[in-house]
């Protein structure tokens, strides 16, 4: 049998958790994005609206997942050193955590960039050698132990 768990004895506490992700790009695409000549538009707009969108979509993605009613979300995404990063912070009053939500968020972020720059980051044979993804991870996760009505 397939089936969530069961979170019903839970106490509603207030939840936070924030995920981090990098992008490794090449050097011209970094350029190219903070040009703002990237043909498609502004990877860094889209990736942040993108993550901000999935983190609400998360349940849908990821099927033990459950609904959580979001009291904050944010993704920022910035260019880096080695490419892209993205960090994605989700928190709610509930009785499971966000931390999927934030992982979600930035890593869709990420991949809307990914998906916005590939043209660039192609190689003859049309493949990514330069281009990869992670780690995204949980950088932080907290939760109250105050009970919330």
């Amino acid at each position: 049998m397939v089936q969530q768990r069961d979170v019903a004895g839970k106490p509603r506490v207030h939840r936070n958790a924030v995920a981090v992700g990098e992008l490794s790009l090449r050097p011209a695409t970094r350029r190219a994005i903070r040009r703002r000549t990237v043909e498609k538009g502004d990877p860094i707009a889209a990736g942040e609206l993108a993550g901000l969108l999935a983190m609400k979509r998360t349940p849908e993605l990821i099927p033990h997942c459950h609904s959580v009613a979001l009291t904050h979300s944010g993704v920022t995404v910035a260019v880096s050193s080695r490419g892209v990063r993205a960090r994605a912070e989700a928190s709610a009053v509930d009785r499971t955590g966000v931390e999927m939500e934030a992982l979600v968020g930035a890593s869709v972020a990420l991949l809307t960039v990914w998906d916005m720059v590939k043209y660039l980051e192609k190689d003859a044979r049309g493949l990514y050698p330069a281009t990869s993804l992670g780690p995204v991870r949980v950088a932080t996760k907290r939760k109250s132990t105050e009970r919330m009505k």
